[in-house]
């Protein structure tokens, strides 16, 4: 058992701490910017809250953090009463925050400089796979922190992968975002073509899933798609939120996403239908707008 704090509970953070203390038996502390929001987790869970991320961190083996973006992120960590100020010597920070390989490396610098550890593990499943505890993490750092540290993150996940030094779970986590919006669009074109074609979509998915059009996305998505529905996943500011990160990246590393860059531009058109909060698949009610 670890003594382990969690920095964040929004749709999956809530759950991801959850995991920690009920099915990986650590001791849990928990802090959230809404106090009520801790109050409600420790209700359900056990555990306890603090009122600031410092007080959360004193004494702590691990950290877990789950924010918005990298100003979040270095609010609750660099800021005042943040975390950093309160961890002690050979502890672990880990981020599970989407955000920017660039603030990671910042971040584990200072944490170098305060003697203690920082891996950055973004996470990928969204709130199924928070809930269900069975996330993807791709994390950047030190070996040797990773191998501390993977049987603590393995409370909430199915995959737990060393993906380089630090930064390199965000640049993984890149990746996946830059395959999802292309499969995602992809798939939306597809349904639509069926649609105009007369076929029954159904029917076409269920024969095309089998072969090399196959993807989770088709597997999970084609149904709710295909019905108009889309409150079912990740939503679309969130998807943008992270294209742009990636968008920023390559323009640092000179990758070329000509793709990636023109479905964010369509995911800002679902913003402006209104769509801000619909998941991803919603890129097919642009084509049918």
């Amino acid at each position: 058992m670890a003594v382990v704090a969690y920095l964040g509970l929004g749709v999956m953070g809530y759950p991801m701490a959850g995991h920690l203390k009920n099915k990986g038996g650590h001791d849990v502390t928990v802090y959230n910017r809404t106090p009520a929001k801790a109050e409600k987790w420790v209700a359900e869970h056990g555990g306890a809250m603090a009122l600031t991320p410092k007080q959360a961190a004193e004494g702590k083996d691990f950290v877990f953090s789950c924010v918005g973006n990298d100003d979040d992120l270095r609010s609750v960590t660099i800021g005042p009463d943040g975390a950093f100020h309160g961890m002690k010597k050979g502890s672990t920070f880990i981020d599970n925050t989407t955000a920017s390989a660039e603030v990671a490396r910042e971040l584990a610098a200072e944490a170098e400089k305060l003697g203690f550890f920082f891996l950055d593990a973004p996470v990928s499943g969204g709130q199924a796979g928070a809930e269900n505890g069975v996330l993807t993490v791709m994390v950047g750092g030190a070996d040797d922190v990773f191998e501390t540290a993977k049987p603590v993150i393995s409370a909430f996940a199915r995959m737990v992968g060393l993906m380089g030094p630090i930064g390199a779970g965000q640049l993984t986590k890149m990746i996946n975002q830059i395959c999802i919006a292309g499969l995602v669009q992809g798939l939306a074109e597809a349904i639509h073509f069926s649609k105009k074609s007369g076929l029954d979509v159904e029917k076409v998915v269920d024969v095309i899933s089998k072969g090399a059009a196959g993807s989770w996305q088709m597997e999970n998505r084609h149904k709710t798609m295909n019905a108009g529905k889309y409150d079912f996943g990740f939503a679309v500011d969130w998807m943008r939120k992270d294209l742009g990160i990636c968008l920023a990246e390559a323009d640092r590393n000179g990758a070329k996403l000509p793709v990636t860059a023109l479905v964010d531009q369509f995911y800002k058109d679902v913003q402006a239908m209104g769509g801000s909060r619909w998941d991803t698949s919603s890129l097919l009610a642009r084509l049918e707008k």
